[in-house]
Parts: structure tokens; C-alpha cells; sequence
């Protein structure tokens, strides 16, 4: 309808600049456009601009923007009940939740800690972990991200994250080596099972031996990377939840996106704490740490004052959105239609990659990313091609440390139409930056 962004998403911004801490949006010529609208895998700017949705909102909508079943439960538990008591005097949603993660969890994970963000669930498994074990140190991963609190930011691996906040890091954290599939991977899954070996076998000499390994069974942020085939076999065999524990990041890869309700399903391994997030209510803030019974009795019986809580846990608008939300994606097949739609997105950047050899695709079901290599092959940025395809009415981030991964994360409902053309406009784009970038045709 108007040019992208628009004139009323340029004049919200620039409203927005003034009362934003500069640090969060980034206002510029390319954006941000404002969303008024959002439905199914369409979203609509202020300007009345409409674009097929390749981000489900980081993942959140996997089953739709506005799922009329989840809409329709949070309006229905507003109407009667908001907020409660979440630690003290719960709402029974609360309860009905906790009852159905505990079903729907894999192996013996059952008991759950709720919070608001991811980042607060893995807080819950640090701290779990922590009186588990007895043993303060943790492994983390090259590549990895698990949120931005000082808990998770000190898992999380990122120099642009971690470098302005590293004095007050906690320094118990050590990163191993994250072995992508693909060629070589068996000398690389090697290698960095040997190095995790190493790391608990030297913090042993330290005041920080190894409690916890925290890993995404896929990563997200880090580019949409699938590990090599026997990696979290490995990773749980070096585990044995007592004197280390094995903590799944599923934040971002969980509940169906990568065309299991589990990332780790793909390796049937199960770990002793599961995490939880963005797709679980579809819309509103809820996190959810399962964990093994064995693992959750390392915390105290509540004597009334609990010593991990917040003012939201458990709030029962959040807790009826989730019910809702699982109950959209069990009941209209969406894990299957993950599954089935990523192998549609691998063939077309198959076929793309033909044209290109520079391209390569990564990543399992709805969790898809394209990468392009540069001539000295190294990984290109795609800012450029995300700003060219929002153009084109299709929305889109880029992921990875260098932002060399256009990630492809759309809901599990967007139609069979939507995604030809989100495809149509990719393939449109990486032709015009081959003009441009030669490196693709290498």
C-alpha cells in the first residue's frame, strides 16, 4: 500500500526514539515497520502494508497469530480471573498446566518450575542444578544463546551480549565446541566431546567443578545449527544427574517447531531438566524448567516462603493460554505439518542451492535458516536480503553471531500459498543480490 516502512510507521518511530532507550529498536531507513494486525501467518503494518510472516514473532506463534482457540481462552480467564496467587493461593490453571507438561514431557521430566521469560527458566535450571549437585560450574557452548538476565547471559556465549557486562559475569562458565552436522562431522563430534570431557575433568581442580551442561538440542540464535548424530548421546553420557546434570535449552526449538513436540525426539535422548518458552502460550509470557523428580527434590519443601518465585508465576491468564495453545497444535496436527513443510523449505533451497552453490540450507522441521559463503569462505551477512524480501511484503530475521543465517521460522499454519510465496520472494532476492555478491555463484 505504501512504500516500506510507510509514513505512519516512520512517524511512530520517530516518537519512539524519544521515549526508548536507544539501545532496544534500531530506527532507521530499513525500519521498523509497527504492526497493527497480526493473523494466522499474515501480518499487517499501520500502514495498512500486509506481509506473510517468516518469524511467527521469534518463534512464539507457532500456531497462528491470534489463534481464535487461544484468543478465546485468554478472553474467557480475564473475564473471571486474571491474576492469583501464584506461590501462596494458585489458580487452578496453574494446576492444569503443571498436570499436562508433566503428560506431555518425555522419560521421567514432571516436576515443572513456571516463569515469565526463558530466560527465567534457565535460572530455574542453574539454581536447580546448583542444589542438585552441589558443583557451581556449568558448561555452556560456543554459538549459544539463552537469554539476556546475568544467569543466562553468563551461558551465553556471544561477545556483543557478554562483552559491555563481563565484570560481573559469573566466571564458572566454560564453552566447548558445538559440532554441526554435515561433512567431517564425526572428527568434530569427537573433538568436542573430548573437550567437554576435558573441561569436567579440569574444573575438578577448581572451585568450580562441572554441575550442569546446558545445551539447545538445536541452536536458534546462533544460526540455526543441527549437531552431528551422536552429540547429546555423548553429552548424556558424560551426565549422570547427580553429580552433573544435562540441562535441554528447547526455548526456541521446542514444542513441535522442529517437527517432534521435542527437538531432542530427533536423538531420543532425554535430559534431566527440559526448557520451555515462546511457543507455549502462542502470545503471552510463560516459561516452564521440567525436570525429573530425582532432580526438583533438591529443593526445599516450601515452609511458606519460597526461595524461587515471582509475582506472575503461574498467572492464570498465561497458564489458559497455554492449555489452549497445546491443545491448537495437538489437535490440528501441527508438529506433522512442521515436519512436513520444512522438508518443502530443504527442497526449494535444494533446488536454490543448484543456481548458487554459495547457499547452503541448515536447520530441521520450522526451524530453517539459508547461509550464504562468501568467496574466502567465510559466512556472508543477510541483513541485506531481510531488508529486500520486508519490501516484498515477507518478514524475516536474520540469525547467527555475524547475521549470516536468514532464518525461516514461520507458524506451522501458514498456508501451502503463503509459503510459495515467502519462497518465490527469497529466490527473487538472492537472484538480485547474485548481480551484485558473485560469491553466490561460486
Amino acid at each position: 500500500m505504501t512504500e516500506v516502512p510507510g509514513p505512519e510507521s516512520r512517524a511512530l518511530a520517530v516518537r519512539l526514539r524519544a521515549v526508548e532507550s536507544r539501545n532496544i529498536t534500531q530506527v532507521g531507513d530499513e525500519g521498523p515497520i509497527f504492526w497493527d494486525e497480526a493473523r494466522g501467518a499474515a501480518v499487517r503494518d499501520v500502514d495498512g502494508n500486509t506481509f506473510v510472516d517468516l518469524t511467527a514473532g521469534f518463534g512464539v506463534a507457532l500456531a497462528g497469530h491470534a489463534n481464535p482457540d487461544v484468543s478465546g481462552a485468554i478472553a474467557r480467564q480475564a473475564a473471571t480471573l486474571a491474576h492469583a496467587l501464584g506461590d501462596v493461593h494458585p489458580a487452578e490453571a496453574k494446576l492444569r498446566l503443571l498436570e499436562r507438561l508433566a503428560a506431555l514431557a518425555p522419560g521421567e521430566l514432571g516436576v515443572t518450575i513456571l516463569g515469565s521469560a526463558g530466560a527465567e527458566a534457565v535460572e530455574a535450571a542453574l539454581k536447580t542444578a546448583l542444589l542438585r549437585t552441589g558443583r557451581p560450574g556449568v558448561i555452556a557452548f560456543e554459538r549459544a544463546y539463552h537469554g539476556l538476565t546475568f544467569g543466562a547471559l553468563g551461558v551465553t556465549s556471544r561477545p556483543h551480549f557478554r562483552a559491555p557486562f563481563h565484570p560481573q559475569l559469573y566466571a564458572g562458565v566454560r564453552f566447548a565446541p558445538f559440532p554441526e552436522s554435515g561433512a567431517h562431522e564425526v572428527e568434530r563430534e569427537r573433538v568436542a566431546l573430548e573437550r567437554v570431557a576435558g573441561i569436567i575433568e579440569e574444573a575438578e581442580r577448581s572451585d568450580a567443578p562441572i554441575g550442569a551442561i546446558l545445551v539447545e538440542p538445536v541452536q536458534g540464535r546462533g544460526g540455526l545449527v543441527v549437531p552431528t548424530a551422536g552429540f547429546l548421546h555423548g553429552l548424556r553420557e558424560l551426565c549422570d544427574g547427580e553429580r552433573c546434570a544435562l540441562v535441554f535449552d528447547e526455548i526456541y526449538c521446542g514444542l513441535g517447531r522442529t517437527g517432534r513436540w521435542f527437538a531432542c525426539q530427533h536423538w531420543d535422548v532425554v535430559p534431566d531438566i527440559l526448557l520451555l518458552g515462546k511457543a507455549l502460550t502462542g502470545s503471552l509470557p510463560l516459561s516452564a524448567a521440567i525436570g525429573t523428580p530425582g532432580v526438583m527434590d533438591a529443593w526445599p519443601l516450601s515452609d511458606g516462603e519460597a526461595i524461587h518465585t515471582s509475582t506472575f508465576l503461574g498467572n492464570p491468564v498465561s497458564c489458559a493460554a497455554a492449555l489452549a495453545q497445546l491443545d491448537a497444535i495437538e489437535t490440528g496436527g501441527l508438529v506433522r505439518r512442521a515436519d512436513a513443510l520444512g522438508e518443502v523449505i530443504a527442497e526449494r533451497t535444494d533446488r536454490m542451492r543448484q543456481r548458487w552453490p554459495a547457499l547452503r540450507g541448515t536447520g530441521l522441521g520450522l526451524l530453517r535458516g539459508i547461509r550464504i559463503r562468501s568467496g574466502d569462505g567465510s559466512d556472508a551477512p543477510v541483513l541485506g536480503i531481510a531488508g529486500a524480501l520486508l519490501r516484498r511484503g515477507v518478514l524475516a530475521l536474520a540469525e547467527g553471531e555475524r547475521a549470516e543465517v536468514l532464518a525461516l521460522t514461520p507458524p506451522a499454519v501458514i498456508t501451502d500459498a503463503q509459503l510459495a510465496f515467502a519462497l518465490d520472494a527469497i529466490e527473487a532476492v538472492v537472484g538480485e543480490a547474485s548481480l551484485e555478491f558473485p560469491a553466490l555463484s561460486r
